[in-house]
């Protein structure tokens, strides 16, 4: 990657960034369904063509960052040891997920909130850890010993099980105030099931 490209890049992201703070200060006053992508425009400043340069949707304004997470995840499970179990993997690239997401807790308690009462981003959430499995799934076929087979359901069951547990810590942790870490729940969600099998 070339000087510039990398300076064009955090430009691109600090601009992202920066808008999504004005959107997220919007949501919290008028909710998601009452704030416009116009809205969101004018305030950060811009047009709304310049908006969707940023952002094809107004839920990416909220789960853009998602890709990058997923992305960070399935790195995170191919750097684990080679002889450890797929379900600890997963469970450290969600850790990692979340420590790297630099979100704080009011916005991340903030988001979760949105997710509750919010259908339409609730579904670009949905559709957006199904991008996740796909990434998931070759790792932990490998790491099962099995081949990366559409035929065989183990590894697709295995992440999606995982996922799950994820959503489901987020969504109890959503209901707090925070005053437990997420992590917390990652693992007190994802235990349930290895205590229970």
């Amino acid at each position: 990657m070339s000087e510039t490209t990398g300076l064009r890049d955090r430009a691109r992201r600090a601009m992202r960034a920066e808008v999504a703070v004005v959107a997220f200060d919007l949501f919290a006053r008028r909710g998601f369904d009452h704030t416009t992508v116009d809205d969101i425009a004018r305030a950060a400043g811009m047009s709304r063509t310049s908006f969707f340069r940023y952002f094809p949707t107004k839920e990416d304004v909220v789960l853009g960052h998602l890709e990058e997470l997923g992305g960070l995840i399935e790195a995170t499970v191919k750097a684990r040891p080679c002889g450890e179990d797929p379900w600890l993997g997963l469970r450290a690239g969600f850790q990692a997920a979340y420590e790297s997401s630099g979100s704080s807790p009011v916005r991340a308690l903030s988001l979760g909130r949105m997710l509750a009462e919010t259908p339409s981003l609730k579904a670009r959430q949905v559709e957006k850890q199904a991008r996740w499995q796909n990434l998931l799934v070759p790792e932990v076929a490998r790491r099962l010993g099995l081949a990366d087979d559409p035929a065989d359901p183990r590894p697709r069951a295995l992440v999606a099980a995982a996922l799950g547990c994820l959503d489901a810590a987020f969504q109890a942790w959503a209901t707090t105030d925070g005053e437990v870490g997420m992590p917390a729940f990652i693992d007190r969600a994802m235990d349930v099931v290895t205590t229970r099998s």
